[in-house]
This record gives C-alpha cells, structure tokens and sequence, in this order.
C-alpha cells in the first residue's frame, strides 16, 4: 500500500508538473507575437497567470528552448487526441497521414504568428539538434496515429520522408491567405502523393534527408546514428 501510494504521488505530481507547463505555454503564445520566442514571453505569460520568474524557473530550467521542445510535446498530445475522435481505420494511409498534419495545424492555426517566431528561433544554429528532435517526433507521432508499426527500416525511412513534407506544409500554411488554409491541405496532398510510395522509399529517403534545409539536415545525422550497428539510438 505504501509503495502504491508512493507511486500515485509521484504521478499526480509529474501530472501537476506537466499541468503548469501547459499553462504556461497556453499563456506565453499570447506574447510571442510581440516579445518573440523569449524569456520575456515565458515570464509576461506567467504573469497573467499570478505566477513569477521562479515558477517560469521551475518549470522551463531549460529557458526558451525547453518551452520550445515542450510547445511541441503539447501540439502532439492535442493531435493525438482530437485524431482519437477520428475513424482512421477506415481512410487509406495517405489519407490518415494528410489528416494528422492537417489536425495538427488546425489545432495551431490560433497561434500561427507565434509559429512564425518559433522557428526564426529554431533556426538559429544551437538550436539546430532542438529542431530536429521536435521534428522527428512528431514525424513518428503521425505515422504511429496512422497505424504504421514498422520497426525495420521502414520505421526510419517513412518518418525521413514525412519530416520535409511537414516541414514545407508548415512553412506553406504559414504563407497561406486562401479560405480555410484549402491551398495548404492541396499543397499537403500533393506532397504526401508525391513521397508515401512504398517501393520507393529507400531511394527517396535518402534523397529527402540530402535535401533537408537547416535547421533539419540533422535528421540525417539522426538517422545515420540509428543505424543497426552503431551502437547509438536514435
């Protein structure tokens, strides 16, 4: 009983962790547009919250780029959830891996100018690493959703592929005036049609990583350290 009690405790307060750091990227987008992706931001949001710089100190050690890396986790677990709702059973798997994208940047479209402001801050060059951990997971979040299983070469092939298609949609939508951002998701179509064939994965993943602009060329370095044999994870 009390090693259960112990163990609820630890996770009702990794839960309140969590918590506060949703609520403080909640807060904090409202003042990227103007402060940028910054500590002023992190701190200005908490203070619409009643909290102060130790709160932002505590749950951010890491400064804006651990906000950054966490805004990602958060956009993930929105997608995930509103795909929850979704019967992707019954799309075929370019369709499943369209609507995760589109799910996603429908969920961000409130926050669009903060978008921008984040990757000008991703793509300064420490943050490079940064960048590319946020895409890759977010890359494998998509195709888990999409029912892929894949633990060969595929599993890596099909996340490298999809991770410039993201990418440019991200980029695509943040220019985009058209009603209900529908030039995005044709842009997304066309692009996901253009990369999801299966007996050209191998030759296209490599393809796909050669071309990566920066901040994301570190995907390759990724997935070269994944590789079977090098004694490195991915």
């Amino acid at each position: 009983m009390t090693a259960t009690r112990k163990r609820m405790t630890a996770d009702e307060a990794r839960a309140r962790h969590r918590d506060l750091r949703d609520r403080l990227i909640a807060a904090m987008l409202e003042h990227v547009p103007f402060d940028g992706w910054s500590r002023k931001s992190l701190e200005t949001g908490a203070g619409d919250l009643g909290l102060g710089a130790a709160d932002v100190r505590r749950a951010f050690p890491g400064g804006p780029a651990d906000a950054a890396d966490h805004f990602a986790d958060w956009s993930d677990r929105r997608m995930l959830a509103e795909l929850d709702k979704m019967d992707l059973d019954a799309m075929k798997v370019r369709a499943r891996v369209a609507a995760c994208v589109r799910v996603r940047l429908e969920l961000n479209a409130p926050y669009r100018e903060a978008i921008r402001r984040l990757l000008s801050f991703l793509a300064l060059p420490q943050n490079g690493p940064l960048a590319a951990r946020m895409t890759w997971r977010t890359c494998d979040h998509v195709w888990y959703a999409a029912g892929d299983r894949a633990a060969d070469f595929n599993h890596y092939t099909k996340r490298a592929l999809l991770a410039p298609v993201y990418t440019s949609t991200i980029l695509y939508w943040l220019a985009d005036s058209s009603d209900g951002f529908e030039d995005t998701w044709g842009f997304l179509d066309r692009r996901i049609a253009g990369v999801l064939k299966i007996p050209m994965y191998t030759a296209k993943a490599q393809q796909a990583l050669d071309r990566l602009p920066s901040p994301f060329g570190l995907l390759k370095r990724l997935r070269a350290a994944s590789r079977p044999g090098t004694g490195r994870a991915a």
